[in-house]
């Protein structure tokens, strides 16, 4: 029997807005159902708790995030929703036997995945707001 309806909703919910302080309450909220109750309904629908879920979203982003971008373990921390780099840390060990650092490090550097000219990637990544006063182009009348 498919999950029912309320149940997918409370679970479109943790895959939208994972990186937001969501918590079981809000879920169960959406889902019109009380707490415990929700977590007794979304365990039997989906095979594990509505945390263990929105806890597994987390880390799958933080994964893909590793992955493609240079952006540091504390920023990717806080960009998917967790609040404790160490909480996140052992978690993410916990999932994928590795821990942040090792796991971003068996991946190529992300600056590979760009399909351009290191050159041009540079030129185009600079700060637009010029602070040297350099002189403005000439504008035509």
């Amino acid at each position: 029997m498919p999950p029912a309806r309320h149940l997918l909703r409370a679970r479109d919910l943790a895959d939208r807005r994972y990186a937001e302080p969501l918590t079981v309450r809000d879920m169960a909220a959406v889902a019109g159902l009380s707490l415990a109750h929700f977590s007794r309904e979304f365990r039997q629908a989906f095979g594990e708790p509505p945390h263990r879920y929105l806890l597994t979203r987390r880390l799958e982003r933080a994964a893909a995030l590793l992955r493609d971008t240079d952006r540091t373990v504390t920023d990717i921390c806080f960009m998917v929703g967790l609040t404790s780099v160490g909480s996140f840390t052992t978690s993410f060990r916990r999932v994928h036997g590795l821990t942040p650092t090792a796991y971003r490090a068996s991946f190529p550097p992300a600056r590979r995945h760009l399909r351009i000219p290191a050159c041009v990637a540079r030129a185009y990544g600079r700060p637009q707001n010029r602070t040297f006063r350099e002189a403005a182009p000439a504008t035509r009348p």
